[in-house]
């Protein structure tokens, strides 16, 4: 396998390190959203959600939370922070490592999300919610 993140935790392809611990990297972004467009990623090889640790998992957030507060604290604009987590090609995940973006933002970035809005009724919210707790309820009995 061939993983240009893999290669960054282990220090063999370049990046703009800005922290390192056991379990993380936490990188610039090559093509940032906005200037000071992080990334978190885990040394461990996992493509998607289901593959990570949660305890690494754990540790990427914490990272981001602390890489949140130095970006607000730096010299870049940063008005607030968006977090995001692409989950899979249809969530628009490129790189097949999971990795936490942080993104400064500030109003009038350029920057922005786009949806359908929609509101479903209260007898649609009920039945996804019955069909995610026993979905949870499933992946709870297979760990």
């Amino acid at each position: 396998m061939d993983c240009v993140f893999c290669r960054i935790a282990a220090g063999t392809a370049p990046a703009s390190v800005v922290h390192t611990d056991p379990a993380t990297v936490a990188f610039l972004d090559i093509a940032p959203i906005t200037p000071g467009h992080l990334l978190v990623i885990p040394r461990v090889h996992a493509e998607g959600l289901a593959d990570l640790d949660p305890d690494v998992g754990a540790q990427m957030w914490r990272i981001g939370q602390r890489m949140a507060a130095a970006l607000r604290r730096s010299g870049l604009r940063c008005e607030g922070v968006n977090f995001f987590l692409a989950d899979g090609a249809a969530a628009f995940q490129e790189v097949p490592h999971v990795h936490l973006h942080v993104v400064p933002r500030w109003r009038g970035d350029g920057f922005g999300l786009r949806y359908k809005a929609g509101r479903p009724s209260r007898a649609e919210l009920d039945g996804q919610a019955v069909d995610l707790r026993a979905a949870a309820e499933r992946a709870a009995l297979a760990d």
